[in-house]
């Protein structure tokens, strides 16, 4: 610790820390733009210049950068000092030569750092009357939209982008003041972490195109603390909304989660919530398909308590994209010996090895901030950028960390960023990758080997056995694996914090074993070892934790007549399984009675179907893959904002068909209620009822606001309905109101933060206003609470290791690989990430492709004993021999594991004969 004068009055900080650090986690304002907490310092802007003085006797001082001056014990500044805020006044007023005067027209305007900042240092008033410079903006794909004019040169992007994320397309051209940001030509940004450039840059320069398609003011749009749906790591996010659609998905800050940055999936992927052809009223569907009716709630609850009352028993299929409590009120509906958990048996089994491994191998599993510390990483069997693209972005820091540790040997500060980069080079902790194809990490590793499944496994088998030689060894181990097995198994146990990562993308249990066997081995030997295994969907962990059959076991007790209703929440059965086992038990069953906010297919045959809330219109709690409960809130009233609509929670429908099926009285039930009831009956998520703010919670006596204060003229919330506006509604599940009113200031530290506001601080920088110190964690504490925990001592080393893949002559095995831009159901039905999504292909050796005389992009069949696809080649030098590849997304007649034919489908088509 060291302590730092500021205008007189003493403070204690972090002597690791510069002085603007060391500031801002005081609370005091200094304006700044080049630096950014989560990438250190470069002093490129000058922006935040203070005086600095030799002593307390010193009243002369000197002008320094903040950003660029350690906290050094007993320094005396001046952030008051005149020539000091000149000094930064004269700044902004060079910065702001060549911006435009387009504030009320910028889509920046509101929660823009360049404003605060102009406004905090005095500057109102332009003297440059001549020409400004332009420039031609560039096209840069769905998700950012350019306007160069606006940019003030302080890297801000082009560090996050190709320092941070590992970027390559994006870079600076020209020299002195006469600069471009942008792509050497136009086109697609290829990071999927480009969206993030939309918050880092602190002008209008890269803007949210999805938002601008439907651009609405910060101030005019109500937010809601929230957790991405679209993968298992739960980043928090904040979705604005404005006239009942929503218009963004903006960052909100979690200390342990995604602190600054979201994935491009995370933050576009929403599109599904606006769709114009959601079910936005119950409907009933006569025997004839085509006849269907528009019911009110009352009706449709009579209709399908009716039902069901007349079936001799029901089976209920859950979904992993819905809450806790709705998948509860499904197993309360139809009890638990009647609940499938609406997942394929094979992904089932995968998701249950999962949480016996983290039970009992030993191993804590790390929050996504805490992997970054991990200073040799094992993944095995995932492609991170594709299953768990967050994660993905903090393993490169964990990897790229090393230099941090040379700075410091060398007395060099770990915030003067390029110093350490410089000093860096190419100095990496190990990353080891062992995965089918090649992934976008393995540039940053120090080996990644291209493998079958059962390889993959095998290699790790053979690494748990050099740890440690009680776990078994693996017989015939060819000499590429076991060289490879003994450096990955060497730098994990040199390593102070080695961490091991796996998952369910191959579906195979076997490398989870493998993974689990390695976790077993270094929890023996390193205190600090940690693992982690990856998840398909927001709420896997969580539906694991409820139990339930898998999806085959429900459809079967359809069609062989030991049931003979469905209720299905939430989940398109179409594309977990083949369409013809669908279809059977669907043409069995005598009821289906559908909840979903999709017109899925599965909605398409329901003879009821109830509509029912998104994430934005729901709330509800997520359990995310490090076991960590967490609540999302609803962000607007549907039946506000869309009088006609009667969309309601999954777990609010169930709730009252259960009581119109038993024919009670009282049908309410809040969202306390709801939690507590599951909480009750399933004591490993007894700790879900405090992972958030009850309904009662005050601040002030007040409830807490969703909507920044104030609108703009106190803007009608209807306005595109009516002018007059009745009574907002009221919310009695949260905390929260619909409205501006109640509190929303940063001053009373808690974990529901809706949006960042600040006294002076519009911009997202207004985050560092909720955390204990710049980039830590929030005040109030990080949302969620942690369920899950090792239990030492319980898991045995696993003895069921494969044997060695074996390429067969004219056939080979099937994988179904994840894809980051339409891989996922819900996020898919986006336009943006439609237009994203590269067009998918079929993935074969570049050898086999040779062999059989298959050239690159000719159109191929690839077939399996039950269906065939045509698609595209894609000749890939690194894929294994034997293997064949197919993006998931695409179709559910395909499992990985399957062995398939290929035939050329092209007129062109020469064969090699054999």
């Amino acid at each position: 610790m060291a302590t730092i004068h500021v205008d007189g009055k003493a403070y204690e900080v972090d002597g690791a820390d510069n002085l603007l650090h060391a500031c801002l986690s005081l609370g005091l304002d200094i304006p700044y733009f080049c630096w950014h907490p989560a990438m250190d310092s470069i002093g490129a802007c000058r922006q935040c210049a203070v005086k600095q003085y030799k002593d307390k006797d010193d009243t002369q001082g000197k002008l320094v950068m903040s950003c660029m001056t350690p906290s050094t014990d007993n320094s005396w500044i001046s952030i008051a000092d005149e020539e000091a805020k000149t000094f930064r006044s004269e700044v902004v007023e060079w910065l702001m030569t060549y911006h435009p005067h387009d504030c009320p027209v910028c889509e920046e305007g509101g929660h823009c750092h360049l404003q605060d900042v102009t406004v905090m240092t005095g500057h109102s008033r332009r003297r440059y009357d001549f020409r400004k410079r332009t420039h031609r903006n560039q096209y840069l794909g769905p998700f950012v939209a350019h306007e160069m004019n606006r940019c003030i040169n302080c890297y801000r992007c082009v560090r996050f982008y190709n320092d941070y994320a590992g970027g390559t397309d994006l870079g600076v051209f020209g020299s002195n003041n006469n600069l471009y940001f942008g792509r050497h030509q136009e086109g697609v940004l290829e990071s999927p972490f480009a969206g993030n450039l939309t918050e880092v840059c602190p002008t209008g320069v890269f803007t949210d195109q999805t938002h601008s398609d439907r651009y609405v003011r910060k101030w005019d749009m109500q937010f809601a603390p929230s957790v991405c749906h679209q993968c298992a790591v739960g980043c928090n996010i904040s979705p604005g909304e404005r006239y009942g659609e929503i218009r963004r998905i903006e960052n909100r800050y979690h200390g342990e989660l995604n602190r600054y940055f979201l994935c491009d999936r995370g933050r576009f992927g929403y599109g599904y919530v606006n769709r114009t052809d959601r079910p936005r009223q119950p409907e009933w569907r006569s025997e004839q398909a085509d006849n269907t009716v528009i019911l009110e709630v009352d009706p449709a609850l009579d209709r399908g308590a009716d039902l069901l009352r007349s079936a001799k028993r029901v089976i209920g299929i859950g979904s992993p994209r819905a809450s806790l409590e709705s998948n509860h009120q499904l197993i309360k509906l139809v009890g638990r010996d009647n609940f499938s958990s609406g997942v394929a048996a094979a992904e089932q089994a995968c998701l249950e090895r999962m949480a016996e491994l983290e039970s009992s191998c030993g191993l804590p599993i790390p929050t996504v901030r805490e992997v970054e510390a991990h200073d040799a990483v094992l993944v095995l069997g995932e492609d991170l950028m594709h299953s768990a693209a967050r994660l993905a972005l903090s393993l490169r820091q964990a990897v790229l960390a090393r230099r941090d540790a040379l700075a410091e040997e060398r007395g060099i500060p770990i915030w003067n960023a390029e110093a350490v980069k410089i000093l860096a080079q190419d100095n990496r902790h190990p990353l080891f990758i062992a995965y089918p194809s090649a992934t976008e990490l393995d540039e940053i590793s120090a080996g990644s080997w291209q493998l079958a499944p059962a390889d993959i496994a095998r290699l790790g088998f053979a690494i748990a056995h050099i740890i440690d030689e009680n776990a078994p060894a693996v017989t015939g181990l060819d000499e590429t694996l076991a060289t490879a097995a003994q450096a990955v198994a060497r730098q994990l146990m040199a390593a102070k914090r080695p961490l091991v990562i796996s998952g369910g993308s191959l579906e195979s249990t076997q490398v989870l074993d493998a993974a689990g066997s390695i976790a077993r081995a270094l929890s023996r030997r390193a205190r600090r070892a940690g693992l982690m295994l990856i998840r398909r969907e927001a709420n896997s962990t969580g539906l694991t934790m409820l139990g339930g059959r898998p999806l085959e076991w429900a459809l079967d007790e359809i069609v062989e007549g030991r049931a003979d209703a469905l209720v299905v929440l939430e989940n398109d059965l179409y594309v977990r399984l083949p369409e013809a086992r669908v279809e059977a038990a669907l043409d069995t069953a005598t009821a289906l009675v559908v909840l979903d906010h999709q017109r899925t297919r599965t909605w398409q045959r329901a003879r009821l179907g109830l509509a029912a809330a998104s994430f934005t219109e729901a709330d509800g709690t997520l359990v995310n893959l490090e076991g960590r409960a967490q609540r999302f809130y609803q962000v607007f009233d549907t039946s506000y904002m869309r009088p006609e609509s009667r969309i309601h929670e999954s777990w609010r429908w169930l709730h009252a068909l259960r009581i119109s099926l038993i024919r009670g009285e009282d049908s309410t039930i809040t969202l306390d209620q709801a939690t507590e009831a599951c909480a009750q009956d399933y004591p490993a998520l007894a700790d879900i009822v405090a992972s958030s703010l009850s309904a009662d919670y005050r601040v002030k006596g007040v409830k807490l606001a969703r909507a920044p204060h104030r609108f703009s003229g106190r803007t009608s919330l209807r306005a595109n309905i009516a002018v007059s506006e009745p009574r907002t509604p009221q919310d009695p599940d949260t905390p929260f109101t619909f409205s501006m009113e109640g509190y929303s200031g940063f001053d009373r530290p808690r974990k529901e933060v809706p949006f960042a506001w600040a006294p002076g601080w519009n911009s997202h920088q207004a985050w560092n206003k909720f955390t204990d110190e710049v980039g830590g964690h929030l005040r109030g504490g990080d949302p969620g609470v942690r369920l899950v925990a090792p239990r030492p001592g319980a898991y045995r080393y696993a003895s069921d290791i494969p044997a060695a893949f074996e390429p067969q002559q004219d056939r080979w095995q099937l994988l179904v690989l994840p894809r980051l831009f339409g891989g996922e159901e819900t996020s898919s039905r986006s336009a943006p990430i439609e237009e994203r999504a590269e067009l998918p292909t079929i993935g074969l050796s570049s050898a086999d492709a040779a062999r059989r005389g298959f050239e690159q992009g000719a159109s191929l069949t690839l077939e399996t004993e039950t269906a065939c696809l045509t698609l595209p080649l894609r000749c890939d030098q690194r894929l294994p021999a034997g293997i064949v590849s197919i993006p998931a997304g695409i179709s559910s007649e395909f499992s990985s594991g399957d062995w398939a034919r290929l035939e050329a489908s092209g007129p062109d088509h020469k064969e090699a004969r054999e």
